[in-house]
């Protein structure tokens, strides 16, 4: 799954760069110049990472970011702020606004795609393209391959993104609707009930091999991915 990430920075030069480095590494760049653009971009649809630059025309990069972690809708969206401030004080009002990570200008691309994929790998799991290995399957991200204990399991695009998730996040319960903004996205509209229909064809994938025990229902509230 491509991670979708929200470059906010008002200086076009290097929003270009960075925009052109994150699409290098395979992920898809959305741009907003300032707070009110960016909150654009937010309503049509989540993004799974923001970049956020501290300097911004009207409302600053910290307002934004503390504006993000009181809404409901975004308060769970990884923010990395970019920034030209080395002062101390200066990197704990940023972490304490909200941001996950903070990086100073100039920085590196490289470096700055290495924090990237650290924080998607901590607090967007399902968005990076590390194998993981849960319950006797093992998935790949980047090949779309599923192992389970030797065999190969072939899943449609849907029930593969829905095991991704469920292995990157097993042990905890899952209503319909948060499965539906996780793996279908906050901006699609369909019912509930579409999440059945998906557990019930990844179910029967994974009954060959006797892994269709690992995705249970929790009777009122959803589903959840147990290896116990």
């Amino acid at each position: 799954m491509t991670a979708n990430i929200l470059v906010v920075e008002d200086e076009p030069a290097i929003q270009e760069l960075l925009a052109f480095n994150i699409t290098q590494c395979g992920y898809h760049a959305i741009e907003a110049l300032d707070a009110d653009d960016a909150w654009t971009h937010i309503n049509h649809a989540l993004p799974d990472l923001i970049l956020l630059d501290w300097m911004l025309p009207g409302s600053s990069g910290v307002e934004l970011a503390r504006r993000l972690r009181a809404d409901h809708r975004t308060h769970n969206i990884p923010i990395i702020m970019l920034t030209a401030r080395i002062d101390e004080r200066d990197k704990i009002l940023g972490l304490e606004s909200g941001a996950d990570d903070y990086i100073t200008k100039p920085f590196s691309p490289r470096e700055l795609m290495a924090r990237i994929r650290a924080v998607l790998r901590r607090r967007a799991p399902q968005m990076s393209d590390e194998i993981v290995t849960a319950g006797g399957l093992e998935l790949s991200p980047a090949m779309h391959r599923i192992n389970a204990d030797g065999a190969m399991i072939d899943l449609g695009p849907t029930e593969f993104r829905l095991l991704h998730f469920f292995m990157t996040h097993p042990e905890r319960v899952y209503s319909r609707s948060q499965l539906l903004d996780q793996v279908w996205g906050d901006h699609v509209f369909v019912e509930e009930r579409t999440v059945d229909v998906h557990i019930r064809r990844l179910r029967q994938a994974l009954e060959p091999s006797n892994h269709d025990r690992l995705v249970q229902t929790v009777r009122g509230s959803g589903y959840r991915f147990s290896c116990n």
